[in-house]
């Protein structure tokens, strides 16, 4: 029996900004499904290029491709978080390349459990928070949409990205929010994302 042969490591490109055609490495585990090159496209176009002195969560990293965007566009304070041993490691690898160049503000990579330390946050704390778990949890997906509504700043304009499975419907993930706004929306393939505005108060 022939042994088989190892792929070699997929990867993302960075956008946008400092970091623009950068390559981050995908490592091959289950439930990793980096937010596409397209997608990300998309979610900064809605947000904008320029992300200075804004601040950042992106609660379920992997590969950093949401967080490090945010990063490269200067956003002042991006948190990446990340609890699986093996995919943060990939990402502090990641991230070790990118400080070739000068990313803008401060970039924190935590090997925690992203809802937990959304729990510990302060109400109306962040800016924009991402909101990408693996889709097969369903709980933990919604656990953190509800927080992220509690933690983002709705009152200055904050932004909650949520990306779901596109079997869910839209309005299931509206109706964890009813404070907020889903003022952008795309599906593509097996992925649907909302881009939640800040209405609140």
């Amino acid at each position: 029996m022939k042994p088989l042969k190892s792929e070699p490591p997929k990867k993302v490109r960075i956008i946008g900004g400092n970091w623009r055609s950068r390559l981050l490495t995908v490592i091959d585990l289950p439930g990793l499904r980096p937010t596409t090159d397209r997608i990300r496209e998309t979610l900064f176009n809605w947000l904008g290029q320029d992300l200075t002195g804004l601040s950042c969560l992106d609660l379920f990293a992997g590969t950093g491709a949401l967080g490090f965007e945010a990063a490269s566009r200067g956003a002042a304070l991006v948190v990446l978080l990340e609890k699986d041993k093996k995919v943060h490691a990939n990402l502090k690898n990641n991230f070790a390349l990118l400080q070739s160049s000068p990313g803008g503000g401060v970039v924190e990579l935590l090997h925690r459990d992203g809802l937990e330390f959304l729990k510990q946050q302060a109400d109306d704390s962040i800016d924009i928070i991402f909101v990408d778990p693996p889709f097969q949890d369903v709980s933990l997906l919604n656990q953190a949409v509800i927080e992220a509504g509690r933690v983002c700043n709705g009152f200055a304009g904050g932004a909650i990205y949520v990306e779901f499975p596109a079997i869910r419907p839209r309005e299931e993930i509206e109706a964890l929010l009813p404070e907020w706004h889903c003022g952008k929306y795309l599906e593509a393939g097996q992925v649907k994302a909302c881009l939640f505005l800040g209405g609140r108060g």
